[in-house]
């Protein structure tokens, strides 16, 4: 036996929809390009020793299509120290041949690739708004959510963490005590 009878003929509500919250989610500010990997290890001679003669000559064959336009993780997977003139060769060549090189391994170029993101993010949708920050983002790091929060926090109402069904909150702009 129903015992809410009245419930049936009312229509379904999605409270979430009608709090007004604006989801962001930062894996949507990920550029979706793939990131290509330069290791430096690979240089090497015997594993340690980077020859300058050699490595130029490796940088100028470096075959342009592969590179143009992409996103470079400039990185070295050796523990060998790598002097800073093969930093400098390797990002001008890749940059002459119109890559991007960022220095770090592939996760720490995404990540700086998403920190980017948020610097440039147009804040005016975000204006006075109830902003969740979701809690669910493969590419979320306590960097990138801080960031968040710092270009955020000075233009919205309130700021959440999680989902917009259960949320936790961060931030609420104190009333005016005119």
């Amino acid at each position: 036996m129903d015992q809410h009878p009245e419930s049936a003929s009312e229509p379904i509500r999605n409270r979430v929809d009608e709090s007004g919250l604006i989801a962001l989610d930062l894996d949507d500010l990920m550029p979706v390009a793939p990131v290509l990997e330069f290791d430096l290890a690979d240089y090497l001679e015997m594993g340690w020793v980077l020859k300058e003669k050699a490595f130029r000559a490796a940088m100028r064959e470096l075959d342009a299509p592969k590179w143009t336009g992409s996103t470079v993780a400039l990185y070295c997977s050796s523990d060998a120290i790598v002097p800073d003139w093969a930093w400098m060769l390797a990002t001008s060549r890749l940059t002459t041949l119109g890559a991007h090189a960022l220095v770090g391994s592939p996760e720490v170029v995404r990540v700086q690739m998403l920190m980017h993101a948020i610097e440039q993010l147009d804040l005016a949708p975000f204006q006075d708004g109830r902003v969740v920050i979701k809690g669910c983002s493969s590419g979320t790091t306590a960097e990138a959510l801080a960031l968040i929060i710092r270009r955020l926090q000075p233009h919205v109402q309130s700021l959440f963490y999680g989902e917009p069904c259960s949320t936790v909150p961060v931030y609420k702009r104190p009333k005016n005590s005119d």
